[in-house]
Parts: C-alpha cells; sequence; structure tokens
C-alpha cells in the first residue's frame, strides 16, 4: 500500500503539487481522504491506553472488564484483544512486547545482562509507543541512549508499519554508532530492512527476551514522562500539532 504520510497537507510553503514532485508521487494519489476512525473506536483505544501503563501486566480479559468498570465501554474480551493488537500491545504474560514477532525474522540474543552503560553512545534503546489525539491516534518510535538518557532520534506515524522506524533509525546512525543497539522482537526490529542497517553500521544488535518485562524499563519511563508530561496535557488535536509539540518537548 503507498504510503503518503510525508506529505504535509497543512503546509503552506510547500503546495501539494511540489511535494508530490519532490518525492516522485503522482500528484493526484494525494487528494485521497481516508475516512477518520469512529468515534467509539477512538474513545476504547484511548481508554485502553491510559489502561495499561498501570496496569501492563492486565490481558485482553482484564482490560475489557476495566473499560466497562472504569469507562462505560462495553467492549467484550475479543475486541479488547482486536484494538490491542492494533495498537501493538500486549500484557507482560507471556512477553512484554509492543509489536508483535514475525516468526521468519531473526530473533538475536539478549546482550545488556550485567551490563550498564558506561560512556555516551555505548547502548542505544529503541521502543514504539501509542499516541492518542483529539479523534484519531499516532504511533510515536524513539532512540534513547542509556547513559546520557537523551533521545537522540525520534518519528511519529499513522501506523506501525517498518518506513517510519528505518527513518528513525538512519537519522543518527549518519552522527553516530553505538556499541550495542537494544530493542524488543517486535517485528519492525526484526525486519531485515532494520537489522541491515545496523549490521552495516557495525552495531552489535541485542533484543529483550520473552516474558522479560524490565529490560527496556529506561524507555518505558520515557513514555510515561512523554505522556504525563506533555501529551495527555496538550490533547493535540492534528499530527502536525503533535509533531510541533514533541519536537519543543524533546528539545528542553
Amino acid at each position: 500500500m503507498e504510503r503518503l504520510a510525508l506529505i504535509d497537507r497543512e503546509a503552506q510553503e510547500l503546495p501539494l503539487t511540489l511535494q508530490a514532485a519532490l518525492l516522485g508521487r503522482n500528484r493526484t494519489s494525494l487528494y485521497y481522504q481516508p475516512a477518520p476512525p469512529a468515534p467509539e473506536e477512538v474513545a476504547i483505544k484511548h481508554a485502553i491506553e491510559r489502561i495499561y501503563p498501570d496496569n501492563p501486566v492486565y490481558g485482553s480479559r482484564r482490560i475489557a472488564v476495566l473499560l466497562k468498570q472504569d469507562y462505560q465501554l462495553g467492549v467484550n474480551r475479543k475486541a479488547a484483544q482486536r484494538h490491542m493488537r492494533a495498537m501493538g500491545i500486549a500484557g507482560i504474560c507471556p512477553r512484554p512486547n509492543v509489536s508483535k514477532r514475525n516468526p521468519e525474522h531473526r530473533i538475536y540474543p539478549y546482550l545488556l545482562r550485567g551490563v550498564t552503560a558506561s560512556y555516551p553512545n555505548h547502548i542505544w534503546s529503541v521502543d514504539s509507543t501509542y499516541v492518542p489525539l483529539r479523534g484519531s491516534w499516532m504511533y510515536l518510535v524513539a532512540i534513547l541512549d542509556l547513559y546520557a538518557r537523551y533521545v537522540v532520534s525520534w518519528a511519529l506515524d499513522e501506523t506501525l508499519e517498518q518506513p517510519f522506524v528505518l527513518e528513525a533509525v538512519q537519522q543518527p546512525l549518519a552522527q553516530a554508532t553505538p556499541t550495542v543497539w537494544n530493542s524488543d522482537q517486535g517485528s519492525p526490529f526484526t525486519s531485515p530492512q532494520y537489522t541491515g542497517l545496523l549490521e552495516a553500521a557495525g552495531v552489535q544488535i541485542s533484543m529483550d527476551g520473552k516474558g522479560r518485562a524490565l529490560e527496556n524499563i529506561f524507555v518505558e519511563r520515557l513514555w510515561r514522562t512523554v505522556k504525563y508530561e506533555d501529551i495527555y496535557l496538550r490533547d493535540y488535536a492534528t499530527p502536525r500539532a503533535v509533531r510541533v509539540g514533541l519536537s519543543r518537548f524533546f528539545r528542553t
């Protein structure tokens, strides 16, 4: 499916015709506007996103109970499971991943057992998370230097598809190369395109093992900080607004 995520429909300085020419796309394809998600779907996903960080061990059954009990949303277990899968989250039993593994992709060993980041660019860790917007949602991927606790790169997109993950990976590798690059076993982080970039850069690839909930704890703390200190407070309405807001947040 052709992706138009790089097109900024709100940019006044670059008309759509010029953006299409620069990206080598057919101009007529830019005028297709997908139907917005149903308000009920948005409400369910946003409620799950609020429940999950405080209850990461909960599976779809318990999430469904809380949706009805705390948010008055009549969602059965199968529906909760479907929404969680679309959001890329699952209870930490049997595993704490934010994206489902592709069984055809190679899995790399976990290299951080007993290891502490001891200098800049020693260990970088990458992860993705759901970002609620007013009436819709996006996904955020970020790469964190575990020694400096500094976000070296981040990207936003409307789906969890591969290209925006590769965009976030390519940017910092143009400036520096970490010794170890850690991720979970989600399909965006086990794809040959992703691992090929890291191998070409000479990075040691590390992947969290199944069932270990705390191996990416520093990135989980980052998500909590970003959401509680910016996203939830700002209540962003559009993709452009959240991009501008997060650019400001990560600069401070």
